[in-house]
C-alpha cells in the first residue's frame, strides 16, 4: 500500500498538468497558433499516457492490495483517462486539419475532442463521488487522485 500511497501524488500532477495542457491547446488553437498548440496538446497526451500506465500497472501488480472501492475508483479513472487520451487524438487532427484550411473536418474533430472531454469530467466527478463518500478510507491511505 506505500507503494501506491507513493505513487498517487504524481499520478494526479500529471493528471492537473494534461489538463492544463490540454486547455491552453485549445486556446491556442482558438488563436490559430497551432505549433505552439500541437506542443501543448502533444505534452498532454504525454501526462494522460503516464497517468494511465502508473495506474494500470498499479491495477496489475497490487490488485489483491485494495479494496472493491478502491478498485472502482481506478477502473473509473482509467476510463477519464482514456477518454482525455481520444480527445487529445481529435484535437491533434484537428489542429492539422486547420493547419491546412480545412476547418470544416477541423471542427468536426475539435467537436469530437470537446464530447470526449465532456464525458470524461463524467468520470471524473465520479471518482470524486467516490472520495468524499469514502473519505476515511481514501485520506487513512491517501490513495486519492
Amino acid at each position: 500500500m506505500d507503494s501506491i500511497n507513493k505513487s498517487m501524488p504524481d499520478i494526479s500532477d500529471a493528471i492537473v498538468n494534461g489538463d492544463n495542457d490540454y486547455n491552453e491547446a485549445v486556446l491556442l488553437v482558438n488563436g490559430k497558433s497551432f505549433n505552439d498548440a500541437m506542443d501543448k496538446a502533444n505534452s498532454a497526451g504525454d501526462n494522460y499516457n503516464n497517468s494511465l500506465n502508473k495506474l494500470k500497472n498499479i491495477q496489475n501488480k497490487f490488485s489483491s492490495d485494495i479494496n472493491d472501492i478502491q478498485e472502482d475508483y481506478i477502473d473509473i479513472v482509467i476510463r477519464e483517462l482514456e477518454l482525455k487520451i481520444d480527445a487529445v487524438n481529435n484535437l491533434k487532427e484537428a489542429i492539422d486539419c486547420f493547419k491546412v484550411y480545412s476547418n470544416y473536418t477541423g471542427t468536426n474533430y475539435a467537436s469530437q475532442a470537446n464530447d470526449l472531454m465532456y464525458e470524461a469530467t463524467q468520470y471524473q466527478n465520479e471518482s470524486n463521488a467516490i472520495v468524499n463518500n469514502n473519505s476515511d478510507l481514501f485520506k487513512q491511505q491517501n490513495f486519492v487522485i
